[in-house]
């Protein structure tokens, strides 16, 4: 799977429970929005996904990436009811960094 860089370390960064390194994927005014709720920039995200981490400990392992609408699907599984889970990862990229980033199932 040709996967776009950011895409590859984002992922890299989630299986190793990097909150912080998974936040520089991302450009300083990034959104991502994940279970009804928006988080807005770096810091943020940062926050969001080391709780997230704690809580689910959930690992992705991509499945399939459509480039030409920048959607990545992963089987998500970790410490959450229905896991394992494939769900779909909505990118919009920008200069090699992650603009904004859209959760869905």
């Amino acid at each position: 799977m040709n996967l776009p860089n950011v895409i590859v370390d984002l992922t890299k960064a989630q299986n190793s429970f990097d909150s912080m390194a998974y936040a520089n994927c991302f450009t300083e005014n990034a959104t991502v929005f994940d279970e009804g709720k928006n988080h807005n920039g770096k810091t943020e995200i940062q926050q969001w996904i080391k709780k997230a981490n704690e809580e689910y400990q959930a690992v992705m392992k991509p499945v399939e990436y459509l480039a030409k609408e920048e959607v990545l699907k992963a089987e998500v599984s970790g410490n959450f009811p229905g896991s394992p889970i494939v769900l779909s990862y909505h990118f919009k990229l920008k200069d090699g960094l992650i603009e904004s980033l859209k959760i869905t199932g």
